[in-house]
């Protein structure tokens, strides 16, 4: 075998067609092609099905999945060590808990271990970061996620298992401006929120599936953007939002908005990673700099 056949490898999987494989890698179709062969007469198996729908791994091809990417991550490694470089640590985050819990995470590590760098690396969508994760391009991540397994809160299950922890509770709050018709009432139910406007992002935020959970199908859903876009329409009197409680302190402790007094559960903060990454140097210092208060 060799790494770059690995490589390649990895690239069919991920892609799924020679095509699209070839295109990632800066290689014609049929170079890709020529190396996916002479890896199968290495080993002596078939690692693909081919078909019309593109690349499907045959059972040998899935076992050697996981050995492809550590044989990979080891060969970084060696080659790190080798040219007496530094150790790098990439730790991902969704923008939206970057700036909050980035930072003391990053001090941690620095003063736990100043011969690592880390870098931090802040992602919109949640699928770009599991698949970095997945495809080890990130070694953690940093996302908000609830129950007993990764995607808990109604996310689709990532597409190989990932280890996590969870570092804390992230309180949410459902807020409005003091002149909502609900800013004085105490005690709301889901019920009465069926009539108003329900500020989101998109159906693969945090904060719409919480919303799915807590408030049911009643709100009329409003697309507006992102953390900031969904805080400032609400200033405005443009509908209500449902967002984690550190989004919206400012803006509660000046009056621009109010938060109404409905019961809400936590979200977690939580932290992934793949479990064949927990013996590289500095995977359980990020671990300890992550929950550490």
């Amino acid at each position: 075998m060799e790494l770059r056949q690995l490589r390649t490898f990895e690239a069919v999987v991920r892609h799924r067609t020679v095509t699209d494989a070839a295109v990632a890698l800066d290689l014609a179709p049929s170079s890709v092609s020529q190396q996916i062969r002479a890896l199968e007469e290495a080993l002596g198996v078939a690692l693909f099905v081919r078909g019309p729908r593109g690349m499907r791994l045959t059972s040998a091809g899935q076992r050697l999945q996981g050995w492809a990417r550590s044989l990979l991550d080891q060969a970084q490694q060696a080659t790190r060590d080798v040219r007496r470089e530094r150790q790098l640590i990439r730790l991902g985050a969704l923008e939206t808990i970057s700036s909050t819990y980035g930072p003391a995470v990053f001090a941690r590590f620095a003063e736990r271990r100043p011969d690592i760098d880390l870098e931090i690396h802040s992602e919109r969508a949640r699928d770009g970061l599991l698949a970095d994760v997945i495809e080890g391009r990130l070694e953690a991540a940093l996302l908000l996620d609830s129950g007993d397994d990764v995607g808990g809160l109604g996310f689709p299950s990532p597409a190989e298992p990932l280890a996590f922890l969870d570092l804390d509770a992230v309180p949410l709050a459902l807020v409005a401006t003091s002149a909502h018709p609900l800013a004085g009432r105490a005690a709301l139910t889901p019920d009465d929120l069926k009539h108003e406007q329900l500020l989101v992002n998109v159906p693969e935020c945090s904060f719409w599936l919480a919303g799915n959970t807590i408030l049911g199908s009643g709100p009329k859903r409003v697309k507006v953007g992102g953390v900031p876009v969904m805080r400032a329409w609400a200033e405005h009197g443009l509908g209500i939002s449902l967002l984690p409680r550190f989004a919206v302190a400012e803006s509660l402790r000046s009056g621009a908005l109010i938060q109404l007094d409905l019961p809400l559960p936590d979200l977690s903060l939580r932290l992934i990673w793949r479990e064949d990454q927990e013996s590289l140097p500095g995977m359980r210092d990020i671990l300890y700099a992550a929950a550490c208060p």
